[in-house]
């Protein structure tokens, strides 16, 4: 078991959510998801929240998600896609936890992410989803402490977390 929290960070649709759920559940880790703690604190949905309330309130949810989730066991903990492009976030997840980038290809993130279901893309289309991967790649790269790439089908990402949980953490 993981003395410290394992966060997963990486772009919208890279495969946090389903796979940190997947590989808790294998581990035996807890897992929670910042961005459903948000909605569910709000009782809506994410779309629901940044309509209602806007960015910055959700931002500031998300970073207040991040200081409870701290103060429970060791978990693995799924993180909006702009979670990291606030200093405190990160400055919240390099001294609770280790980081791991889920690391997928845009073009492959581009063939089936759900606009529809990210607020912060649904209405700039496939060029927004673009513009704000190459934003935010680098913040990502420079603040893992591993990457797994995702690029070779789910069960193989599956495989690569699971493995990496229990031989180095």
């Amino acid at each position: 078991m993981p003395d410290r929290h394992i966060f997963l960070i990486g772009m919208q649709g890279c495969g946090k959510s389903s796979l940190g759920k997947r590989v808790a559940r294998e581990t035996g880790l807890p897992f929670a998801d910042t961005d459903a703690m948000v909605a569910q604190s709000a009782g809506c949905t994410v779309n629901e929240f940044f309509e209602r309330y806007g960015e910055d309130v959700f931002r500031r949810a998300e970073t207040n998600a991040l200081v409870l989730l701290t103060r429970a066991r060791p978990m693995m903990i799924s993180t909006g896609g702009g979670t990291v492009m606030n200093p405190e976030n990160r400055r919240i997840m390099r001294s609770w936890g280790r980081i791991v980038l889920i690391d997928r290809p845009l073009e492959e993130i581009l063939t089936d992410i759900k606009l529809d279901r990210r607020p912060t893309l649904r209405d700039g289309g496939l060029a927004e989803v673009e513009r704000v991967y190459h934003e935010r790649i680098g913040v990502y790269r420079s603040l893992a402490d591993i990457t797994v790439r995702n690029d070779q089908g789910y069960h193989m990402a599956v495989y690569t977390l699971s493995r990496l949980v229990k031989e180095r953490f």
